[in-house]
């Protein structure tokens, strides 16, 4: 059993997989922080400075002691967080559509690439050997 679990890990299938998830990781990380660091910013000063991650519907205030200490947390509506993420969504997407699409047009290109001439078959090699000695 052990030789078998050894066997299905080491395929190339499990191996490519796994180093997909991992790249697909780093790439989530890298679109999620230029989602928040530079196009959050960029849209937030274009619609007049509004932060999207402050719009809220507050269903009830939060309840404070006399001392101020917060005893019933604030409900609320995080509507703008869902706007952020509305967002992202749509930045992601547009991202892997690029990615997508240049694969596919660096692939196009590859196989536009001409393909080599068929090698004679033996009957035509033997034929040739024949007009040449004829020539002769």
């Amino acid at each position: 059993m052990l030789k078998e679990f050894k066997a299905f890990i080491m395929t190339g299938n499990v191996i490519d997989l796994a180093i997909a998830v991992i790249l697909a990781g780093a790439v989530g990380a890298v679109v999620k922080g230029f989602v928040s660091m530079v196009m959050m910013p960029l849209i937030g000063h274009f619609s007049g400075g509004m932060n999207f991650e402050d719009l809220k519907y507050v269903l009830s205030e939060a309840v404070t002691d006399a001392e101020g200490v917060v005893t019933v947390p604030e409900n609320a509506i995080m509507y703008g967080s869902w706007i952020n993420t509305l967002i992202n969504l749509i930045i992601v997407g547009f991202v892997l559509f690029m990615i997508v699409k240049g694969y596919n047009k660096m692939r196009k290109k590859q196989e536009e690439a001409p393909a080599a001439p068929p090698e004679p078959t033996k009957e035509e090699v033997l034929l040739g050997e024949i007009r040449d000695l004829l020539k002769k």
